[in-house]
């Protein structure tokens, strides 16, 4: 394999090996600052800069553990939402459905009395199998925002997003940043239930899901939003691309959109990457891609954008 120039600068030995468990030679794509930072829709990174993929899977590495946030009283049952004419759910916050307590709405609830809303939610019939809901995990005011799909089969017996496989996975992306889940970001998933056999979300459970995914954005307050998976960035840019359940992922990647005035990053799931290693690549000139908009460098933090 053909080495491209040095763009690795002063990588210390985790963050090479966080590096390497990705599948990624080396860290900076060319002119990544250049191509991102402070542009209105973002261009896709240089093919002759994005890093080389290694065909093997990430190496094991144990998740933290983040505790839910504690509960509040248990609020009244959710009711019921819709899906817009064209199937999709619709999600912002001019236009989404209305998850309505008998006396409240999500838009009143704070992150106990939500993280509650979630646990308790039998609004569709993913609630009848799962053994817990996942609400979401990292830092509440995070400038990060994860967006995944839904919870798999450790994230259903654990109560966390991110933790079995592919959660490694992410780990080992947000450690090759200079990031952690505790600090640094939060993450959550469309679905907060698990469907049966991991088979895809559907339409109407996602609408019924989508408005906590929105209540959790206002309260988190990122600064950029990376919906990683098809469910995902369908479900944050609903209202932003028009026919977005006809294109695949990989036509989505490479802008950058905006999303009630939010910018918001689009890559593959890190469970597409275990099955798919040699598109590890792709998903680190996202992550750059991301990083240079918000004026983010691993090795030396923010930079004010103009």
């Amino acid at each position: 394999m053909t080495t491209p120039a040095d763009h690795s600068l002063n990588l210390d030995t985790r963050q090479r090996e966080m590096l390497a468990a990705m599948g990624v030679t080396y860290w900076w794509p060319e002119n990544a600052t250049e191509t991102g930072k402070g542009t209105d829709t973002g261009t896709e990174v240089s093919h002759t800069a994005t890093v080389a993929a290694l065909a093997q899977p990430a190496a094991s590495l144990t998740p933290p553990r983040v505790a839910p946030a504690a509960p509040s009283p248990p609020p009244r049952s959710v009711a019921n939402h819709s899906i817009n004419k064209s199937g999709k759910a619709v999600f912002d916050s001019e236009n989404a459905p209305s998850t309505a307590h008998a006396t409240s709405t999500l838009a009143a609830l704070d992150w106990p009395a939500l993280t509650e809303a979630i646990q308790q939610c039998t609004a569709c019939g993913l609630c009848q199998g799962r053994k817990q809901a996942v609400p979401g995990m990292g830092n509440p005011r995070a400038r990060w925002l994860i967006v995944g799909e839904a919870p798999g089969e450790q994230e259903d017996k654990q109560g966390l997003p991110f933790v079995g496989p592919a959660g490694q996975l992410l780990d080992a992306m947000l450690a090759a940043m200079g990031l952690t889940r505790e600090a640094d970001v939060y993450i959550a998933n469309v679905i907060k239930c698990r469907p049966p056999h991991n088979r895809n979300p559907e339409p109407a459970e996602v609408a019924q899901c989508a408005p906590f995914l929105q209540r959790q954005i206002e309260l988190v307050q990122p600064d950029l939003i990376l919906a990683l998976g098809r469910f995902a960035a369908q479900t944050v840019l609903a209202n932003v691309v028009p026919d977005i359940e006809k294109l695949p992922l990989g036509k989505l990647r490479g802008q950058v959109y905006h999303m009630n005035g939010r910018p918001v990053v689009v890559s593959y799931h890190p469970a597409y990457l275990l099955r798919s290693p040699a598109e590890k690549g792709k998903v680190w000139a996202d992550l750059c891609l991301a990083m240079a908009h918000l004026g983010y460098n691993p090795l030396e933090g923010y930079t004010p954008t103009a």
